[in-house]
């Protein structure tokens, strides 16, 4: 007899024992059966996290790492209109960021630049898309998230390539295309920037490649040839030879690379000591990179070809954390030189400036291009650890607010409120009673009575003879110079009429320089209609602008002059200035120090 059927065997031929994978109940048989909608899903987020989808629609499931770094800038989020000044004038300037870079996306990307009334594309630096570059640390400040994570895409790839018989302007692809990655890395620690910046740093060292290790001024960055052994190859000016200091000396800490911050310490030997000074702090302005020695010692400047070599003085000490006493001593020596032999006071109308020595005569020749030098005054000045004797100190601070006050006059003198680029200073007949420190000792033995000379605020001149000064050349090259010194002003000193000079200058802008596209150069800036130039340089939104050294003619336009000016009318100190510096570009790099591996490894000489 059999025995009863058992409940197994009574179950339908679904289930038997190969029916696993077919049980409604399991994860598989899930999928198979609704294999699809998982098919749209997995289409959808793969679509969704695409660079070809339009950010907005994109969706990000997994943050990507990101490497620990120093502390960053606030998100700022500025409403249309909240009924506050400054914020609304802010939100005025980030929209005019908006209206020039979007016309370069429209237009001119990837080249370098634009010309932004005609829409057409200029390639003056190369042509990998300079403008990108100098941007991107400004669309980070400005919170243009959106904007700064597509341009990020659009230069991750790149890989700098130029024809075998080109050259990369050393001084000009460090300050810019090298000096915006590392600061868009530090600000966003976005990982690819970082490779992009170490990739390029590596380009670069055959720069150094030189029997001094000074840099020569132009290098390929494909076969790594440089323009050394051509004619006048063996020419830098001292901006090109000491402005490339802070970024490489960053990129060295973050990378751990010491060969870069070896090939960068190798000019500033020739810096530290006093064998290759004149007038107790002084350079020349043209090396040769053969001997590493000034070509001769007749010719003196802090404008064009030397002035950001005496602003990197003081910016990679206080870049390193104020720990290095050889830059800290080499910039105190450089400022109080200039201070001694380059200020001069106008014979009327009391105005402060910086001039040229040639054969120890001064110049009176005036560039925008030096209305940097009071920001560096004044960072100094403000800053306790540089050591500065009382004397000293005030000295710096009197000279920053009477330079400062220079380049406010030339904007508020011209009718359309806009600077020409440079300038012949009236002079007293006796070119040693111009000198600016000796009218201040008589006036500090005369009792100190009202300001100290050529630092009182002038009133607006308009008519042009009285005003001390002649242009030379009347027009307005965008240049960011005088807006930064505002800004350094406004933080350092805590004086309004700062923001409101930029202010003034920024409606100028926005009623003279405004055109379709952007932002355009001016000339003949004394009349009711001057003329648009069409052109757009990239410093203009980086800074805006720093200028072009060495006598290179510059086009560009980039972010410095909005970036100087949105920081200046934004009350929160986004950018703490004992926290970041600016390099020479406006692009803004975390104080760092170097750790006990990296002060052996190096030899540095810290305190």
């Amino acid at each position: 007899m059999l025995p009863p059927p058992s409940s197994s065997s009574s179950r339908s031929p679904s289930r038997g024992r190969f029916s696993f994978a077919l049980r409604p109940r399991s994860v598989f048989g899930r999928l198979l059966r609704w294999w699809h909608v998982c098919l749209v899903v997995t289409a959808i987020l793969c679509l969704s996290s695409s660079t070809f989808t339009l950010r907005r629609f994109r969706i990000r499931l997994l943050k990507p790492s990101q490497p620990a770094g120093p502390p960053r800038p606030p998100p700022i989020n500025l409403p249309a209109s909240d009924g506050d000044l400054w914020v609304g004038r802010a939100h005025e300037v980030r929209k005019a960021f908006v209206h020039a870079y979007t016309g370069y996306q429209a237009h001119a990307l990837p080249s370098d630049e634009l010309k932004p009334m005609s829409g057409e594309r200029v390639n003056n630096f190369h042509g990998w898309g300079v403008t990108m570059y100098d941007s991107l640390d400004t669309m980070w400040l400005m919170g243009l998230e959106d904007m700064f994570h597509d341009t990020v895409e659009n230069v991750q790839n790149a890989t700098f390539p130029m024809q075998p018989w080109e050259d990369a302007h050393f001084f000009e692809v460090v300050i810019r295309y090298l000096g915006g990655l590392l600061s868009a890395y530090a600000l966003s620690e976005d990982p690819r920037l970082l490779k992009l910046a170490d990739d390029l740093g590596e380009k670069l060292l055959p720069a150094f490649n030189t029997s001094s290790g000074f840099p020569v001024s132009g290098v390929n960055t494909v076969t790594g040839e440089t323009t050394h052994g051509r004619p006048q190859g063996h020419l830098v000016c001292l901006a090109e030879a000491f402005s490339n200091q802070m970024e490489f000396k960053y990129l060295a800490h973050i990378t751990g690379k010491a060969k870069y911050y070896e090939a960068t310490e190798g000019p500033m030997k020739a810096a530290y000591g006093a064998e290759n000074t004149m007038h107790d702090g002084l350079f020349g302005v043209m090396w040769d990179v053969n001997t590493g020695k000034p070509l001769d010692q007749r010719e003196f400047a802090a404008g064009g070809r030397a002035d950001s070599a005496y602003e990197y003085f003081l910016k990679q000490w206080l870049l390193t954390g104020q720990k290095e006493p050889k830059t800290r001593d080499l910039y105190a020596r450089s400022a109080n030189a200039i201070i001694e032999h380059l200020l001069y006071v106008g014979p009327h109308r009391e105005l402060l400036y910086v001039t040229d020595l040639k054969n120890d005569a001064p110049t009176h020749h005036f560039e925008h291009l030096t209305c940097f030098l009071p920001a560096v005054l004044a960072l100094g000045a403000y800053t306790p650890a540089l050591g500065l004797k009382a004397e000293e100190r005030a000295r710096h601070a009197w000279a920053a607010e009477g330079l400062a006050n220079m380049c406010w006059m030339v904007y508020g003198d011209m009718m359309t409120g806009l600077s020409p680029d440079d300038f012949v200073m009236d002079q007293s007949t006796d070119a040693e009673q111009g000198r600016w420190v000796p009218r201040v000792a008589e006036w500090e033995r005369e009792g100190r009575v009202g300001l100290p000379p050529g630092t009182a605020d002038l009133e607006r001149e308009t008519a042009p003879r009285l005003r001390g000064y002649t242009p030379i050349t009347d027009s307005y090259q965008l240049r960011p110079e005088a807006v930064e010194t505002f800004y350094i002003m406004w933080r350092t000193t805590g004086d309004i009429k700062w923001r409101e000079r930029g202010w003034f200058v920024f409606e100028s802008l926005q009623k003279y320089s405004r055109v379709e596209y952007g932002y355009t150069v001016i000339q003949f800036l004394d009349e009711h209609y001057p003329s648009q130039l069409d052109e757009m340089p990239s410093w203009f939104m980086a800074e805006t602008c720093v200028g072009c050294r060495c006598a290179r003619s510059c086009l560009l336009t980039s972010p410095r002059r909005l970036k100087y000016l949105f920081l200046l009318f934004t009350d929160a100190e986004l950018v703490p200035l004992d926290k970041w510096v600016f390099n020479t570009e406006a692009h803004p790099l975390p104080v760092f120090h170097w750790t006990p591996k990296e002060i052996e490894e190096y030899n540095i000489d810290v305190v």
